[in-house]
C-alpha cells in the first residue's frame, strides 16, 4: 500500500502540473503587445476595491462555519464558532494544496478541538457539499435561463456549428467510421460498468452518492432548516457580490453588471474544482466568460487573475492565522492536567 502522505504529494503534483498546464495553454500565443496590455491593467486596477470583496470572503467563510453548526446540533454537539471558522479555513488552506483534503482536514481539526467522533463530522461534511452541488446545479440554470440569449448564442456559433460543419462535410467513410466508434464506446462503457460494478471503487461511489441523498435528504428533518437553506443563499450571494465588486477593480469590466458576474461565478465555481484553488482552470475559463460580453482576451485573464489572487491571498492569510490561533484558543482544553 502506498503511504497516504506520498498519494497527497503525487496528487499535489498532479494536479498543480495540469494547472501549470492550463497557464501555458492560455498564454503561449500571446504577442509582447498582449503582455503589456497585461501589464498595464494590472498596473491600473483599483485595487482599495478588494478590500470589500475581502470582507464579503470573510463573511462568507463565517457563514459557511456557522451553517457547518446546524448541522452538528441535531447529533448533539454545539462546537465553538470560532474553532469551527478556524477549521473551515485550515480546510481551504489545505485545499489548495489538494482538492478535497480539505474536507477531512477540517473534520479532523474539529474532532481534536472539540471531541466530536470524526465519522458524524465526515456526514455532516458530505451533506453540506451536496448542498454545495444542489447550489451550483441551481446557479447554472439560473444563469442559463437569465441569458440563454448570450449562452445560447455561443453555443450556437462557438459549439454546434463547428461540429455540425464537419458532419456536413464528411464522406461516408467517416460517417461511417463515426458511427462504429461511438457504437464501441457505448459497449465498452456497458462493459466496465457490468465488469467493475462490484468492484472498491463501484462501492465506494455507490456509498457516496446515497451520502449525498441521504444528506440532502436530512435537511428537511433539521430543526432550524429555513436558517440552514438562508445561509446557503447568503454564501452563494457573497460569493457572487465579490466578483460584481471585483468588475469596478478594471475600467473595462466596471460597466458589466449581476447578468456577467453570474456567468463568472458559474463557470469560476467549476475551475475551483479543476485544479488546486482554481490555479489556470478559473483564469482561463473566467476569460472565456467574459469574452460573451465583448471585454477582450486580455483584459478578462487579467481580472480572473486579479480575482484569484483576492481570493487565494485571503485563504492563505486566515489560513495560516487560523493554524497559529487555534492551539492558542484551546490551550486551556488542551493541556494535560496537573500532576499532584
Amino acid at each position: 500500500m502506498m503511504p497516504k502522505t506520498l498519494k497527497n504529494v503525487i496528487k499535489f503534483i498532479c494536479f498543480f502540473g495540469i494547472g501549470v498546464l492550463l497557464i501555458w495553454l492560455v498564454t503561449k500565443d500571446l504577442t509582447p503587445e498582449q503582455w503589456d496590455q497585461i501589464n498595464v491593467a494590472f498596473r491600473k486596477a483599483n485595487y482599495w476595491l478588494a478590500i470589500p470583496a475581502v470582507v464579503m470572503g470573510l463573511v462568507s467563510h463565517w457563514l459557511r462555519a456557522t451553517r457547518w453548526k446546524l448541522l452538528m446540533k441535531p447529533l448533539g454537539h454545539q462546537p465553538s464558532t470560532l474553532n469551527t471558522f478556524f477549521a473551515v479555513m485550515v480546510g481551504y488552506l489545505a485545499n489548495l494544496a489538494v482538492p478535497r483534503l480539505g474536507e477531512v482536514t477540517r473534520c479532523g481539526i474539529l474532532a481534536q478541538y472539540e471531541k466530536i467522533p470524526a465519522d458524524k463530522l465526515v456526514g455532516t461534511m458530505i451533506a453540506e457539499r451536496a448542498v454545495d452541488m444542489v447550489c451550483l446545479l441551481l446557479l447554472i440554470a439560473v444563469t442559463i435561463l437569465t441569458q440563454i440569449d448570450v449562452l445560447g448564442a455561443y453555443v450556437h456559433h462557438d459549439i454546434y456549428l463547428p461540429i455540425a460543419a464537419k458532419i456536413a462535410n464528411a464522406n461516408g467513410t467517416q460517417l461511417l467510421l463515426l458511427a462504429a466508434a461511438v457504437m464501441v464506446f457505448i459497449l465498452a462503457l456497458l462493459w466496465l460498468l457490468r465488469r467493475f460494478a462490484r468492484s472498491k471503487a463501484a462501492i465506494t461511489v455507490k456509498a457516496l452518492a446515497k451520502g449525498v441523498m441521504e444528506g440532502i435528504l436530512s435537511i428537511g428533518k433539521m430543526e432550524n432548516k429555513w436558517s440552514f437553506i438562508l445561509q446557503s443563499i447568503l454564501i452563494w450571494g457573497c460569493y457572487l457580490s465579490q466578483v460584481y465588486i471585483g468588475f469596478y477593480c478594471l475600467q473595462e469590466t466596471s460597466h458589466l453588471g449581476i447578468s456577467a458576474a453570474l456567468a463568472v461565478l458559474m463557470i469560476g465555481s467549476i475551475g475551483m474544482i479543476v485544479t488546486p484553488g482554481g490555479i489556470g482552470a478559473y483564469q482561463a475559463l473566467v476569460q472565456k466568460a467574459l469574452e460573451l460580453y465583448g471585454i477582450s482576451y486580455v483584459i478578462g485573464y487579467a481580472f480572473g487573475w486579479i480575482i484569484w489572487v483576492v481570493q487565494t491571498l485571503l485563504v492563505v492569510f486566515v489560513g495560516f492565522l487560523s493554524l497559529v490561533a487555534l492551539p492558542i484558543l484551546n490551550k486551556k482544553q488542551t493541556a494535560a492536567p496537573a500532576k499532584s
